[in-house]
C-alpha cells in the first residue's frame, strides 16, 4: 500500500516529464542531453600530486629512496596509452612474458601495442591467426611451462569461441592437478562494453557470463591510473584473469599517470564518492553515468527541476566502483548497505544474468534486515544492441536517475 501511495505520488521519470511537458511550458532538453561528457569527470586524477596519492597504489621498483612522492613523476594518458605502458613495464622486467592476439603486431584496433613489437622483438609481439579458441589454448599451454602470457581477444563480443577454454581448462587448471600445475601466468585482455555504435558484435558486455567459473578473476578498470595499475596486477597474479577494458574509455579518459612501475589490488572495490543514504555501485563506463545522475539529482537543469521533489535533492549517495567482478568485493558493498540501507546497481549487460543479481542475492542474505528498500537493478534491456538504438538500450544518466529517485522514496 505504501509503495502503491509512493508511486503515485512520485512516478517514473518518463511518465511525469509527458504530464509536466503537457501542461507547463519548460525548456527543451540540451541537444547533447543532460548526460556531461566523460571527459569532464571530476573522478578523474588530473594533477601529478592526486595521481601519486592514488588509494591502495603500491610501488614495485627496488629503489627504496623513491618511495616518497617527491622523487615520482607522472604523464598524461589516456586509457589506450596505459594499456601500452603498463605491457611495456611487463615485456621490460619479465623476461619470459610475451604479447600475442590478432594484429596486435601492428598495434592492434585500439594502438594498444603500439610499437610493442619494434621495441621488445617480433618473437615476443606477435600476430596470431583469427582464432579466439586457438589464442586462449596457445595462452594456456604458454602459461603452464612458467611463461607469462598476455593474449588479447580483439572484442569481448568474440569471446565466446575461446569460453570452453577459459571455463574448462584455465579456470580449473590447478584444482584438477591436485595444485601441481598453474597457469596464474595467463592475462586475457579484450575491449569490453558499448562504444555508441558497435551494434550486435562490438557492444556486448559479457563479464557477467563467467562469474560461475571458479579460478578465474575478472577485472574492469574505469580510468588510466586504474588501468595501469591493475593490469599490471593481473599479469603478476598467480591466477588467469580476464582483463576487460572499455572500449568507449580508450581516448575519451585521460589522467595523470605515474610512469613507475605500480599495482593496485584486486578483488577490492574502491569508494569514490562517500555517503550515506544510498549505495550506488557499478563498474567500468556506467561509472560516469552515475557520476551524471547525481549531478542532475543534487543540481537539476530548469528542464528537469519540476521533475526532482526538493526533498530528494540533498540526498548523500555513496557511489562504488566494483573494479574486480570475480571475485568481487563483498565485504566493502555490503559494509556500505548496511549504513546506507538502500542499493541499486548499473550495469550495461542485460538484466537476466547479469552480474548484479548475484550481488543482489548476496547482499539481501547479509544485510537482509537493515534493508529499507528492494535492491534496484539498472541494467540494459534483455536485447540484442540494435546499431542505431543502441543509445536506449544502455542505462543512462536519467534512467540511473530514476532508479535512484524511486529508491529513496520508497
Amino acid at each position: 500500500m505504501l509503495a502503491r501511495r509512493l508511486r503515485s505520488k512520485f512516478p517514473p521519470l518518463s511518465r511525469r516529464w509527458q504530464t509536466t511537458a503537457s501542461t507547463t511550458a519548460i525548456e527543451p532538453p540540451p541537444a547533447g542531453g543532460h548526460s556531461s561528457s566523460v571527459a569532464s569527470s571530476q573522478l578523474f586524477r588530473i594533477t601529478r600530486e592526486s595521481a601519486l596519492r592514488t588509494p591502495g597504489i603500491s610501488w614495485q621498483d627496488e629503489e627504496s629512496d623513491r618511495n616518497i612522492i617527491g622523487g615520482r613523476e607522472t604523464r598524461k594518458m589516456n586509457l589506450y596509452q596505459a594499456v601500452r605502458d603498463a605491457l611495456s613495464i611487463a615485456l621490460s622486467k619479465d623476461d619470459t612474458a610475451v604479447i600475442f592476439g590478432e594484429d596486435i603486431a601492428f598495434g592492434g584496433v585500439f594502438r594498444c601495442t603500439m610499437g610493442l613489437a619494434e621495441e621488445f622483438g617480433r618473437e615476443r609481439v606477435f600476430n596470431t591467426p583469427l582464432t579466439e579458441q586457438g589464442i586462449a589454448g596457445f595462452g594456456i599451454g604458454l602459461a603452464s611451462m612458467g611463461h607469462t602470457a598476455i593474449a588479447e581477444i580483439q572484442f569481448a563480443d568474440y569471446i565466446f569461441p575461446a569460453f570452453d577454454q577459459l571455463v574448462n581448462e584455465a579456470a580449473k587448471f590447478r584444482y584438477r592437478s591436485g595444485g601441481h600445475f598453474s597457469i596464474g601466468g595467463l592475462t586475457v585482455r579484450t575491449p569490453t562494453m558499448a562504444v555508441g555504435h558497435g551494434g550486435l558484435y562490438h557492444s556486448q558486455s559479457p563479464e557477467g557470463f563467467f562469474m560461475g567459473a571458479s579460478g578465474l578473476k575478472v577485472v574492469i578498470p574505469r580510468s588510466p591510473i586504474q588501468c595501469k595499475g591493475l593490469l599490471l596486477s593481473a599479469i603478476r597474479d598467480p591466477n588467469p584473469v580476464i582483463f576487460m577494458e572499455p572500449k568507449i574509455l580508450y581516448r575519451s579518459a585521460v589522467e595523470q599517470v605515474p610512469i613507475d612501475d605500480f599495482s593496485l589490488p584486486l578483488s577490492r572495490a574502491e569508494i569514490l564518492i562517500p555517503g550515506s543514504d544510498l549505495t550506488l555501485l557499478t563498474w567500468g563506463t556506467p561509472i560516469y553515468h552515475c557520476e551524471s545522475a547525481l549531478r542532475l539529482l543534487n543540481s537539476p537543469p530548469p528542464s528537469l527541476a519540476p521533475l526532482i521533489p526538493p526533498s530528494l535533492r540533498n540526498a548523500k549517495v555513496e557511489l562504488i566502483d566494483l573494479r574486480t567482478i570475480l571475485p568481487w568485493d563483498v565485504e566493502t558493498v555490503v559494509e556500505s548497505v548496511r549504513r546506507t540501507k538502500r542499493l541499486v546497481i548499473v550495469h550495461e549487460a542485460g538484466m537476466t544474468g547479469g552480474v548484479g543479481g548475484e550481488i543482489a542475492a548476496e547482499v539481501g542474505k547479509r544485510a537482509f534486515l537493515r534493508l529499507e528498500a528492494p535492491v534496484r537493478r539498472i541494467a540494459g534491456w534483455d536485447v540484442p544492441a540494435g546499431l542505431q538504438f543502441e543509445k536506449f538500450n544502455m542505462p543512462d544518466a536519467v534512467r540511473i536517475l530514476d532508479g535512484i529517485m524511486e529508491t529513496l522514496s520508497y
